[in-house]
């Protein structure tokens, strides 16, 4: 996300730019598409102006000139303008669909474990095993898991095309690897049906994920201090590669030998052979964690759009493929360094012939979805502009592959089980999305700055806030907003898990095993392992939307989202980082991390982008809690804005709930939800009014909050007269509630004033 008031400020690649207008109380979208072979994005320009980049992807399609290279759309509500704009697009390409089209994945209302930033590519049966077992004895059940990177059938070029990559342990060490067959590696093949059922599992040391990851950064910085030798001129190595030589044989012994699987009591399936399916390998592990987890509802697992980050090894599998060089667009290559682009140029991609693109994919997929795999996070999706030269174009290569990724998707995993990732270039919006409905929306969540956090761990973590937010503004039209995954352990963690709150998509961590806050996960997560979504997704507030929330010194991040039966604003101080246009990259603003102060307003929620939320809108009066500060007050339209400040990397949810007047003394009411939930509006199932009283369902266990301002003569819960507290004070109706099991969870509330 950048801002400015010149062309000259847009960065390269910039996918769509708002103009605000307020000369005509209007805002102007222009948006740059596809036409015919090419696509196309916006640069800066000289003196002011911005340019129109039109690229083919291969030097055999050229053209001299253009009909419909953008599309520029005005309205008086910037929401408005985008919903519009996206919605005329979709029927001129007539390529993609709308989020509005489409069904999301059933695991957006849960919560769910993913393994990679538990174990990067050491990942394996055992610790997969323990890591859902960790939840389930901590009283938060993950009802979906994604087996991130690590579980592929890989190797480098020059190894043995029938052995699997031995001791991979960071990403990066993978990037040029590729897939020598579609199943899973020889660790995840090794597992023994009923092995981590009995008494006699395999043991699992949750400490050492963390010396190898340790071990591997030790690897990682010897091979960046050997590069930088290089650069400087340095031609004795020597010391340098006896270092890393030594680095990586104590890596070698941690692995023990045992890389390529535990000691499941048995020689491993064959791959080939039908009983050894049902008895080993994925198959057999997947029926075994869903016996001891019932609750796991689905099993996901990554890869690359190509396979692998380095595609399929040539000759390995049934399928055509050749090894492209990988080549960068000036424009992407105007942008910023980054490992896995470097990665994918320095070893090009095993690229399957875009005629086999469907049998790629559904060879892989029915396979995944034979062996009790419920779906696939699809990562490194741009690749493929890097390697079209031969095949048509970037636009051409891409249709194939996401035709061929959307028969599958729709074959194999119930037309929904697809997480994008690392998709945010518009060829993928305007040519993948026909099928896909949900997907990344903003950088990764990095726990700590792999080149050194200046600020320790805190600074990434508000840019990745911005990016989810701003980038929701073009993306929600498309696909549903996933904000990634988090660590409930982080310092940050709590930011991070409000935002996560209220986002609107699916709620999922990436912990250690054995690195967890329970407390914090349930203020998410309700015991079934469900989650009180959202009902829309998240975007950034009108008075945020051409402010620079990360290094203004002054604007607090705020967002807005929509409960069933009030609206809710997050407020996020997330400045202290932010892009640097000269250094091309990321860097700390320490001087801005300090606390902030602003306003919140019932006009800062978008009350008439659903059809659900407009008559909350014409409220006359709100009743409003911070969730934070666990304070109620009343508010009205044309009341003054609430003062906030907000503390750096710290937050406040504001829920905002219509006043209704009930029973004969009209006694202004508003129920405001389980105030230990992070999304209290959130838990409210159900509300009606019948005569002089309030019929309120609510989801989870704790305390249930109204703003009442009488005490109501009588309370039940689920038929039984119930105790209550209230305070004149401030309004405060408080009662507790449990969790019935039989109930699904839900607690029937019963007031009468």
């Amino acid at each position: 996300m950048w801002v400015g008031s010149s062309g000259s400020d847009l960065q390269m690649e910039t996918q769509w730019v708002l103009l605000n207008v307020p000369e005509a109380s209007s805002y102007v979208l222009i948006v740059p598409i596809v036409e015919g072979p090419f696509r196309s994005a916006l640069h800066p320009g000289q003196d002011g102006h911005f340019s129109i980049c039109a690229e083919s992807g291969s030097a055999r399609v050229t053209t001299s000139s253009f009909d419909a290279i953008a599309y520029v759309h005005v309205s008086d509500n910037p929401y408005n303008v985008m919903k519009e704009a996206y919605s005329a697009i979709r029927v001129h390409l007539n390529t993609f669909k709308l989020l509005e089209e489409k069904t999301v994945p059933p695991l957006v209302d849960k919560f769910g474990w993913c393994t990679w930033d538990a174990f990067y590519l050491t990942v394996d049966p055992t610790g997969v095993w323990h890591g859902v077992q960790d939840f389930v004895e901590g009283g938060v059940s993950p009802r979906f898991l994604i087996i991130d990177d690590g579980w592929q059938s890989i190797n480098m070029d020059g190894q043995d095309p029938n052995e699997d990559a031995k001791n991979l342990v960071l990403g990066g060490t993978q990037m040029t690897a590729r897939l020598h067959r579609l199943d899973e590696c020889e660790k995840f093949r090794k597992y023994r049906a009923g092995s981590m059922l009995g008494p006699g599992a395999p043991s699992f040391d949750p400490k050492k994920p963390r010396m190898l990851i340790n071990k591997g950064i030790e690897i990682e910085h010897a091979e960046k201090d050997r590069d930088k030798a290089v650069q400087s001129g340095v031609k004795d190595l020597a010391e340098f590669e006896a270092r890393i030589a030594k680095l990586k044989k104590e890596l070698d012994e941690m692995f023990g030998g045992q890389e390529n699987g535990e000691n499941y009591g048995g020689a491993g399936g064959c791959g080939n052979c039908a009983c050894k399916k049902e008895k080993y390998g994925f198959k057999a592990f997947t029926r075994d964690l869903r016996e001891k987890f019932p609750g796991l509802d689905d099993i996901y697992v990554w890869h690359a759009l190509c396979g692998a980050w380095g595609g399929v090894r040539p000759g390995s599998t049934h399928l055509k493929s050749k090894i492209v060089p990988a080549k960068l667009s000036p424009g992407l290559d105007g942008t910023m360094t980054d490992l896995a682009v470097v990665k994918i140029v320095e070893g090009g991609i095993g690229l399957v012939d875009p005629s086999q693109a469907g049998d790629f994919y559904d060879s892989m997929h029915s396979y995944l979805a034979s062996v009790g795999i419920t779906g696939v996070k699809v990562d490194v999706i741009h690749t493929l502009e890097y390697v079209s030269e031969d095949y048509g174009g970037r636009v051409e290569l891409a249709k194939a592959y996401y035709k061929g990724l959307s028969d599958s998707l729709a074959k194999n995993f119930k037309g929904s089980g697809l997480i994008s990732s690392m998709q945010q270039c518009n060829d993928f919006f305007f040519l993948g999305t026909r099928q896909i409905s949900i997907g990344r929306v903003g950088d990764d969540f990095w726990f700590q700055d792999p080149n050194g956090d200046p600020m320790g761990v805190y600074w990434l973590q508000g840019v990745h806030m911005i990016h989810c937010a701003y980038n929701s503004m073009w993306m929600g039209q498309i696909i549903q907003p996933d904000w990634d995954m988090f660590q409930s352990d982080h310092l940050c963690a709590k930011f991070h898990a409000g935002s996560r709150a209220i986002c609107g998509g699916p709620v999922y961590v990436s912990d250690s095993v054995g690195g967890h806050d329970f407390d914090l996960i349930k203020q998410l997560v309700f015991p079934d392992g469900t989650v009180p979504r959202c009902q829309h997704f998240a975007l950034p507030t009108r008075d945020c939307l051409f402010k620079n929330p990360l290094f203004d010194n002054k604007t607090i991040l705020k967002i807005w989202n929509f409960n069933k039966y009030g609206g809710v604003i997050g407020a996020f101080n997330c400045q202290g980082a932010g892009w640097d246009p000269k250094e091309q990259r990321i860097r700390g603003h320490s001087e801005c991390y300090k606390p902030m102060s602003g306003t919140v307003h019932a006009a800062d929620i978008e009350w008439d982008q659903t059809k659900g939320s407009t008559q909350m809108g014409t409220a006359l009066e709100f009743a409003v809690y911070f969730g934070q500060a666990d304070q109620l007050i009343l508010t009205t339209p044309s009341s003054n804005p609430i003062d906030i400040t907000i503390q750096p990397s710290c937050f406040e949810i504001f829920s905002f709930v219509p006043i209704m007047h009930l029973g004969p003394s009209s006694t202004k009411f508003a129920p405001i939800g389980l105030t230990n939930m992070f999304n209290c509006g959130g838990t409210i199932q159900d509300l009606e009014y019948p005569d002089f009283g309030a019929n309120v369902k609510v989801k989870g266990k704790g305390v249930f909050l109204a703003y009442s301002s009488g005490a109501p003569k009588k309370c039940t819960v689920n038929g039984a007269e119930a105790a209550f507290g209230w305070s004149p004070k401030d309004g405060k109706l408080t009662v507790d509630l449990p969790w019935v099991e039989e109930l699904g969870g839900v607690s029937t509330v019963d007031l009468v004033f």
